[in-house]
């Protein structure tokens, strides 16, 4: 699955399938438990002291959080269109990369949304530091991007290729 930079999510059939399940339990049965869960909680009395209330409240946020976030995603979700194989980097390819242009030293991973991650491969962002270093580079070009610690790291783009599934 992929992020593209006009908010297209591009997912295999599979990945939107599965998304759309969790989605489907969230709103129906997932939703109804948890109502249950507050409304029995609210029978205990004193709602200012009551934990289990509180925490009821809590998980309810959160799920209605991610069923916006996975209501958003899937209205936007361009379905099994594979990306094109120009040899740039891009949202839906795997990457290999050489730290510091060592050819040695390198690492290969899919660029594309956390939200569903190969199992063969590693996932990196298009939003994060390295998915933002590279985006756009050609095999050959150097890229620079900023660590956790504030340092640049710099790679070499070595090969970019169409993600397979």
């Amino acid at each position: 699955m992929t992020q593209t930079s006009d908010s297209v999510t591009w997912l295999t059939q599979e990945a939107y399938n599965q998304l759309k399940a969790e989605l489907e339990e969230l709103s129906g049965p997932a939703r109804a438990a948890i109502v249950r869960k507050i409304d029995e909680a609210r029978q205990e009395g004193d709602l200012k002291e009551n934990a289990g209330y509180h925490a009821a409240r809590e998980e309810q946020g959160k799920m209605e959080a991610r069923i916006r976030q996975l209501t958003q995603l899937l209205e936007t979700a361009k379905v099994g269109e594979a990306p094109a194989d120009t040899g740039v980097v891009a949202p839906g390819m795997v990457v290999t990369i050489a730290f510091d242009g060592d050819p040695d030293d390198t690492m290969t991973f899919l660029m594309a949304s956390r939200e569903y991650p190969s199992s063969d491969v590693e996932t990196y962002s298009p939003q994060s530091p390295l998915g933002s270093g590279v985006n756009g580079k050609k095999v050959g070009d150097d890229a620079e991007y900023e660590l956790p610690n504030g340092k640049k790291a710099s790679v070499r783009i070595l090969a970019v290729k169409p993600y397979q599934g």
